[in-house]
């Protein structure tokens, strides 16, 4: 066993004897020692280790830790907002107590103030939501009974966009992130909730469609009774599927008029090119490989890339192109004023069998008029009331 998963048990451990034992009773004593110990030994190999807690996986810095994948208590600590665990070589035992402590008093649901977050949040072991280029991670308790607004998934989104542009790898730990954001607020209080987003700036459609994407893959995912893997994996698909576009030209993207034959082939570039970005960047990333290449070919074979013999697609494509069509037609474009729901529903039946899917489409268009009334497009910095 490694030192890092030596490391996870111990305070694993340490939560479970805080939660068992009262204060001053030998078995938490020891258990707190050992905890300590664990934290030592990880910095003699590690300066400033870092934990990122994601569905079944935990990664290390950037890199998963297979031997914990599936390791329960992943699951257990993003699910109160410890998605993220880092530390360094000031670390004291009273400082590591405290915080085993706190987030045992997630567990026993303690309320914790916000300024008593703040006052709690210490330099050398912070933990909390998983955050951007580095910034101070959040360690405020948030509810779902609260409202929300999905400002942080936009600019989380936008900054991908903008290492990516930049020759930067895929930063998957904040996709995976926002993906896992998205699902919470689909799902305040048990029940379904539908938040896209509004286009407030024309420059902005390609953050704010891809996010919508995802929220959209995922409900149709569920809809159609796929599992919670598929639900995730299908998600960060929908969310990833046109990154190629961070390599075409601001000009030829944006543009208000018609595309020159020669602009439209750089356009259409952007589903290999995407491909492309995510292989380079995962290994482990090949279904939403695969979507960013296909999302825009049709059952037919019409659509592009063109294919130099027929053959199917993947279900997630077949999927991801659906609710791409969807919320690329309700939105309002320099060229074109956004269609109404039930114009573009009634395409995607017309459709169906031909450019998309037949079962995939059919199913879709039964899910958005059950759910309409539960659709809620906001801006980004707009508050969306949880369901």
């Amino acid at each position: 066993m490694s030192t890092q998963s030596e490391f996870l048990n111990a305070f694993a451990q340490g939560l479970s004897a805080l939660a068992l034992y009262p204060e001053g009773h030998v078995s938490r004593i020891r258990t707190l020692d050992l905890v300590f110990d664990k934290a030592k030994r990880l910095l003699e190999e590690d300066t400033a280790p870092c934990f990122s807690f994601i569905g079944d996986d935990v990664v290390y810095g950037n890199i998963p830790l297979r031997e914990m994948r599936g390791w329960e208590w992943s699951h257990k600590l993003a699910g109160i907002g410890v998605q993220r665990l880092e530390f360094d070589q000031t670390l004291t035992q009273p400082e590591l107590d405290g915080v085993l402590d706190e987030i045992g008093g997630r567990f026993a649901h303690r309320s914790v103030s916000s300024a008593e977050a703040r006052q709690t949040q210490r330099r050398s072991m912070q933990y909390g939501e998983i955050g951007m280029k580095g910034e101070e991670l959040d360690v405020e308790i948030s509810s779902a009974t609260l409202s929300f607004n999905l400002n942080e998934e936009s600019e989380a989104v936008k900054w991908m966009h903008e290492e990516i542009e930049v020759g930067q790898k895929l930063p998957l730990i904040e996709a995976e992130a926002v993906v896992r954001s998205l699902s919470v607020a689909m799902h305040g209080d048990q029940q379904v909730m539908v938040p896209l987003l509004k286009l407030k700036e024309y420059d902005e459609y390609t953050v704010t469609h891809c996010l919508n994407v995802s929220v959209l893959a995922m409900a149709l995912t569920e809809w159609i009774g796929l599992g919670d893997r598929d639900v995730r994996a299908f998600g960060v698909a929908g969310l990833l599927h046109d990154l190629g576009k961070t390599k075409i030209p601001k000009e030829i993207l944006h543009k208000s008029g018609k595309l020159h034959e020669n602009e439209r082939e750089v356009m259409n570039r952007h589903p290999a090119d995407g491909a492309r970005i995510i292989l380079e960047s995962h290994d482990n990333l090949d279904l939403a490989a695969v979507v960013a290449y296909e999302h825009h070919i049709m059952i037919d074979g019409g659509g592009y890339p063109q294919f130099s013999y027929a053959r199917d697609c993947h279900q997630g494509s077949k999927l991801v192109h659906v609710c791409d069509v969807y919320d690329a037609l309700r939105t309002k474009r320099p060229y074109r004023d956004a269609w109404a729901s039930e114009k573009v529903l009634n395409y995607l039946e017309e459709r169906a069998g031909t450019e998309f899917d037949n079962e995939i489409a059919n199913k879709f268009v039964r899910m958005m008029k059950v759910w309409e009334p539960q659709i809620a497009r906001v801006s980004a910095d707009e508050a969306v009331p949880s369901a």
